[in-house]
């Protein structure tokens, strides 16, 4: 007989009751491929199961032939719009460029300067929070972690709005705009907020600034002295562009689908969409290549020599080194084969920034890993798998250099994603109009219900 404190559950009582979740919710591999059911939502392949349609992004890394997936380097395209030429026409004319992809991804079309002009004063307009928002919701209950603190205070604004339940396409992109807008500032408060309480640091609120592009507030909001190069704002700009969208299928944005598709509030399916990027296996990738890194100084007498890393990463492959998981992180997407455009981009930036500087090492061991991961995976496991790197790959040395704390990297991730997620759910809401409700089959056999007077004490 288990005897539950309410109180406290001893140990031992949790070890047991787990003993029988293991046994009652264990699904056999092979059943999946029994009934014919695609676990994770994947084809055989590794492909996607094609589950919506949609117009706001494409994300292309291989192409089919013949019934074969076959490699071929990666593009993103925002509403039609490469990516890569989004970035370079910014560069070539020195501007930001994140308001005007959130347009893109919001309206289709590129917007003209008039248009973005009166975009980027509407979206400043929108930056400051409801009054006494910071100090009741962010400042009274500290989080040790962001993302779950940017999560509540998206809930916490439906109690703001007065008209928070209507998902008229008006007024959801409406609140999609302010969320858009005051997301950077939760989640810069929020990081003051945890320094204070978590690690005892001085806490600085700074007020933001109606001239300022997102990019710009953000790095004057968490930097205690407000002080930032253009060159540093425009490269976290590009950072925002690249993570602002990548596709219905993504985890976070199918989250935020599913929930819209049920009707719910804005506030609800973003925190929902917020929560997915969390994840480890999402948004949180960013994170295990930090401290897969932080292996690699530790285990790694050069991490400038190929011959030292590819013995460290064999070693992470092996689980002998790392977090244990024998990934490595930073490498492999679930649709980039030979290239990911973001990561290609972020690595052109990294070494422009690192060169010559402290960070110069740090970016040739991220090389070395690239360069060597494909190729030590198949002589490692014996498969063979085309692989490039990913975003997450670079972001971190370019959040490091920039000076952003690396409680910030998945909280900046959805900061900038915000913009996709709200394009997706107006599409969902606008389009669709079905609630999303896959089937399951149930591998339970029926079972004769047992008066409890009678059931097997022991159990």
């Amino acid at each position: 007989m288990i005897f539950l404190n309410a109180a406290i559950i001893k140990n031992e009582a949790i070890s047991l009751l787990c003993d029988g979740l293991q046994d009652n919710n264990y699904i056999n591999v092979s059943d999946y491929t029994k009934y014919a059911v695609k676990r994770g939502l994947r084809n055989a392949d590794g492909t996607g199961v094609m589950a919506g349609l949609t117009k706001i992004c494409s994300v292309e890394g291989y192409y089919i032939d013949d019934g074969e997936k076959v490699p071929k380097e990666g593009h993103l395209f925002y509403r039609g719009y490469d990516i890569n030429d989004i970035v370079s026409g910014c560069q070539a004319e020195n501007r930001f460029g994140f308001e005007e992809v959130i347009w893109i991804l919001l309206f289709g079309s590129l917007p003209t300067a008039d248009q973005l002009e009166r975009f980027n004063t509407y979206l400043a307009e929108m930056r400051e929070l409801p009054d006494n928002f910071t100090e009741d919701m962010i400042m009274k209950a500290p989080s040790p972690n962001i993302m779950n603190k940017i999560a509540r205070g998206v809930l916490a604004l439906y109690s703001y709005d007065d008209n928070p339940d209507d998902t008229s396409i008006e007024n959801v992109l409406n609140q999609s705009l302010r969320l858009i807008a005051q997301l950077p500032s939760i989640m810069a408060y929020a990081y003051q907020v945890k320094r204070r309480h978590y690690y005892h640091k001085s806490m600085y609120l700074h007020p933001t600034k109606a001239s300022h592009h997102t990019a710009e507030g953000i790095l004057n909001s968490i930097r205690s002295d407000k002080t930032f190069t253009d060159a540093e704002a425009k490269l976290l700009d590009i950072c925002l562009m690249l993570h602002a969208e990548h596709g219905g299928g993504n985890n976070s944005t199918f989250a935020t689908r599913v929930l819209s598709s049920s009707g719910t509030d804005t506030y609800a399916a973003i925190a929902a969409g917020i929560g997915a990027l969390k994840g480890p296996k999402h948004g949180g990738a960013n994170h295990k290549v930090a401290e897969m890194l932080d292996s690699f100084r530790e285990g790694c007498p050069d991490i400038t020599d190929e011959g030292y890393v590819a013995d460290h990463l064999r070693k992470i492959m092996r689980k002998e080194a790392g977090d244990g998981s024998g990934l490595v992180y930073g490498m492999g997407h679930a649709v980039y084969t030979l290239s990911d455009p973001r990561a290609v981009i972020l690595k052109e930036k990294a070494k422009e920034f690192a060169m010559g500087t402290e960070f110069e090492n740090e970016f040739r061991l991220l090389e070395h890993i690239e360069n060597l991961t494909p190729a030590l995976f198949t002589g490692v496991t014996g498969k063979s798998k085309t692989m490039c790197a990913n975003v997450d790959l670079y972001s971190g040395l370019v959040y490091k250099m920039l000076r952003i704390p690396e409680d910030l990297y998945t909280p900046l991730f959805a900061t900038a994603r915000m913009a996709g997620w709200c394009a997706h759910r107006i599409e969902e809401l606008y389009t669709c109009n079905r609630i999303i409700r896959p089937a399951y089959k149930s591998l339970s056999s029926h079972s004769e219900y047992i008066s409890l007077d009678k059931r097997d004490k022991n159990t």
